[in-house]
């Protein structure tokens, strides 16, 4: 494996959500400590599943795996850890200030700045040599997706200026009261990150055109702050033995090697290593052990064979038959996603968002659903959250009564930026015209312009049909902490009896808002789903439906590979349909990657039955 060839200290793995990062680096950290290295394991993903890889709770803690001798792991979980900040800020003031006070300090501190801020706090810490990881010879982070993760590594720098030059009055002024005295750490943190010797960036793709523009795009950004030294692994490539006699198969594999034959000129020139599919999820310490050692889908000398998803079981020795009443027994009770649409549309209206874990195909699906509305006549609003999404590109043209944004960032952020310069600073001489814009440079200014253009969007909900694509599943349930945490603001500044609309009392409607949870049919993304859908109860917000996406079990295979994969689907989609969703939607995998608006409408219309 080139990636692991005189592998540094730090290792890291990124990449678009859903392509496979936490078993390879669980398979990483595995081979690593087999060789007598000491491995510290560390996940930063909100989403983090790397305690069920091992079957056991690992959490905010440093935990030994008993049954890899030198390998310990950590969840930075980043709830505890922004309590745990929380605590640490207003722990010395309470008792000396008015309750009133305190509460409102707490109230300060509750938004997903401070998560975001406290959980850096934390992984700063893993990248110096300090007394927590002096004993580890490498340590193996597996990351959240892209976007977070860029954020995460931008970070020290943006607050190393923020503090360096004063932090005015700053927006976030409770959340960045525990940073001055961390700007040593996050120095050695910047110069750990930038040092080619210390640190090794692998991203983590699969043979899709977006996740390989997302690398190419990850790799322009992590080399523009200094992480250079970066190696690519290209995970669940079709192997091309399967392909006789099914057309399925024959189309995936000549789709994907199109794709590798394109590599974005970015990626062409990274060590990159290609790792085949399985017929079967890999989970458990017998399949994690063999990982690196078993042949690759195009050459014995390559890397490994896998996939992103984790099930709770290691792969069976051998391939169970699918047979086609099993088959159709799952399939003639499984309604197409048109058949959601066609209650969604009964409304009229409404705010429609489609949420789960990364890689589960939520920007098509939303895309789909919103072209749907659209044939129908009704006016829709496409719109994302999510910074790696591409739903003009999922569309590749037009549609009457369709209108298309994404609430980008940096755009909202700078927008909010000269509106705020514009109302309160025309008002101020030079000195508090400086003063404020130092401010709108504080780290929590892009909390506050995200959470408005949301609140924006979602209010068209009530003249129209407004389809969101989120972002992956911690990043989304961040953002509605940002909501909860305005609505709460709210309710306390107007009290008791007083009548007011919040978005957060928005999205807890259901005459209003209706949340389709996107999975696939593999153990761990449907987990991962009930997990989210657990969160969002606790947030007084149901669930109207799930859509289990690209299902071979739906789709007509007769590539043993495909076969088996269909035959373990059959759990996870009878899990859904009677234990988790209250209605759901079976999509097919299709022989042709549903881009442009026709094939969107006969990826909605795909009635779950073999095609």
């Amino acid at each position: 494996m080139k990636f692991l060839d005189q592998p540094p200290r730090f290792l890291f793995f990124t990449g678009k959500g859903g392509v496979g990062k936490t078993s390879i680096a669980c398979a990483t950290a595995i081979e690593l400590a087999g060789a007598g290295k000491r491995v510290l394991l560390v996940s930063t993903d909100p989403a983090s599943n790397v305690g069920q890889v091992f079957s056991i709770i690992i959490g905010n803690q440093i935990t030994p795996i008993a049954e890899v001798a030198n390998l310990s792991a950590l969840e930075i979980d980043p709830q505890a850890a922004a309590q745990a900040y929380r605590d640490r800020i207003v722990g010395p003031v309470r008792g000396l200030l008015p309750e009133s006070v305190v509460k409102g300090i707490e109230e300060q501190l509750s938004g997903a700045c401070t998560t975001e801020i406290a959980a850096f706090d934390e992984f700063t810490a893993l990248l110096i040599n300090s007394a927590l990881t002096q004993d580890f010879d490498h340590i193996v982070f597996d990351t959240a997706p892209t976007g977070h993760t860029i954020r995460m590594l931008q970070l020290p720098g943006a607050w190393s200026g923020f503090l360096q030059d004063g932090k005015g009055d700053a927006s976030c002024l409770g959340p960045l009261a525990g940073l001055e005295k961390q700007r040593t750490q996050y120095k050695a943190a910047v110069d750990a990150l930038a040092d080619a010797k210390k640190t090794r960036l692998v991203l983590v793709a699969r043979a899709k055109t977006a996740t390989l523009n997302e690398a190419a795009r990850t790799h322009d950004e992590l080399a523009g702050i200094g992480l250079t030294r970066q190696f690519l692994v290209i995970n669940g490539v079709f192997p091309e033995s399967e392909v006789a006699q099914d057309p399925l198969a024959q189309a995936i594999c000549e789709r994907e090697q199109a794709v590798l034959a394109n590599l974005p000129n970015a990626l062409r020139e990274l060590p990159t290593d290609q790792i085949a599919l399985q017929a079967f999820n890999l989970f458990g310490l017998a399949a994690l052990r063999q990982l690196l050692h078993t042949p690759s889908a195009t050459s014995p000398h390559n890397s490994v064979a896998t996939q992103g998803g984790l099930p709770d079981r290691a792969a069976p020795a051998t391939t169970a038959p699918v047979t086609d009443a099993a088959l159709e027994s799952i399939l003639i009770k499984a309604p197409s996603l048109a058949s959601l649409v066609d209650d969604i549309a009964l409304d009229g209206r409404g705010l429609v968002m489609l949420m789960g874990k990364g890689g589960v195909g939520k920007t098509t699906l939303a895309a789909a659903v919103a072209v749907e509305l659209a044939t129908r006549g009704h006016e829709v609003h496409l719109t994302t959250s999510d910074p790696a999404a591409h739903l003009m590109e999922t569309l590749h043209g037009t549609l009457a009564h369709l209108t298309v944004s994404r609430i980008d960032p940096h755009e909202v952020t700078e927008a909010y930026r000269a509106q705020v310069l514009a109302t309160k600073g025309a008002k101020l001489d030079a000195a508090g015209r400086a003063v404020l814009e130092e401010d709108l440079r504080s780290p929590c200014t892009e909390e506050i312009a995200v959470f408005q253009a949301f609140s924006r969007v979602i209010r068209e909900a009530g003249k129209k049909f407004v389809v969101m694509d989120t972002a992956p599943t911690g990043h989304t349930l961040l953002l509605l902490d940002a909501t909860g945490a305005y609505h709460r603001d709210i309710a306390r500044q107007m009290g008791s009896g007083a009548h007011f609309t919040t978005p957060m009392m928005q999205l807890q409607d259901p005459r209003q808002t209706k949340v389709l949870i996107v999975t696939l049919a593999e153990t761990t993304p449907v987990l991962e789903a009930a997990n989210l859908q657990m969160d969002l109860r606790r947030a007084g917000i149901e669930p109207w439906a799930w859509v289990i996406n690209n299902s071979v079990a739906a789709a007509k295979v007769s590539s043993p590979l495909l076969l088996q994969r269909a035959h373990n689907e059959l759990h996870e989609i009878e899990a859904v349909a009677h234990r988790h969703a209250s209605r759901y939607a079976l999509v097919p995998l299709l022989k042709d990657e549903p881009v442009g608006v026709k094939r969107l409408t006969q990826l909605a219309a795909s009635l779950s039955k073999p095609i």
